[in-house]
């Protein structure tokens, strides 16, 4: 399962949320399983699954669970599935939440200054996707024929429909941004992103096991 690109330390934080299944509660596994079944259907149809997580500003949560969705397609071997993320409006991808994932091992690096700065993750083998605040409908992201999970309530009542998505799950996260600049931060950012890594990756290997007897 290990993808030969990704660096030894994400190699061993990813075996760490696989390990970490039995943490995720029972009703959190339905609504992982819904997106499982939802990545399960498109490959049996030949279709890409395309992804696009959204929260209220895209600046911590959607991107976090971006690139997790990304890795465990990795890992899985899933490569119908291709990821993104938006908000509801953008503002920027927030640079404790880049420290948080960067400290679980992901290779980024940022691309350009400026209020809302573009960040490239390496894909390996030379491929690169590249990271910035947006809203849920501007490029690259799809227009058509996508699921849209929603990681925050606001997100969620902002949007109960989605223009072009097929689907749309609701799986919230607490806001790490309650307690920035508080002795707990760093605490609270790297708790996100291990739980949000954990649930995507336990959604992914319920698309690789939809069927199985």
């Amino acid at each position: 399962m290990k993808p030969k690109h990704f660096p030894d330390k994400l190699t061993s934080y990813c075996q760490s949320l696989v390990q970490g299944f039995a943490e995720i509660p029972e009703g959190r596994k339905k609504l992982l399983e819904q997106l499982g079944a939802y990545i399960a259907r498109k490959r049996s149809e030949g279709l890409p699954a395309n992804i696009i997580v959204i929260c209220t500003h895209n600046s911590r949560r959607s991107h976090i669970g971006q690139l997790w969705l990304w890795a465990a397609a990795q890992w899985y071997g899933v490569d119908e599935v291709h990821t993104y993320s938006g908000g509801t409006e953008a503002s920027a991808f927030n640079h404790r939440s880049l420290a948080a994932l960067q400290r679980a091992g992901f290779p980024l690096t940022k691309r350009t200054e400026g209020s809302n700065p573009v960040y490239a993750l390496d894909t390996g083998n030379g491929g690169e996707q590249l990271l910035f605040s947006k809203k849920y409908d501007e490029a690259p992201n799809p227009k058509k024929a996508f699921a849209a999970v929603m990681v925050c309530s606001e997100a969620g009542a902002a949007c109960p429909f989605v223009p072009g998505a097929d689907d749309r799950f609701s799986i919230p996260y607490q806001d790490p941004k309650d307690l920035d600049d508080s002795p707990q931060e760093v605490a609270a950012y790297d708790e996100r992103v291990r739980q949000i890594g954990r649930e995507m990756f336990y959604a992914m290997r319920h698309a690789t096991r939809v069927g199985e007897v």
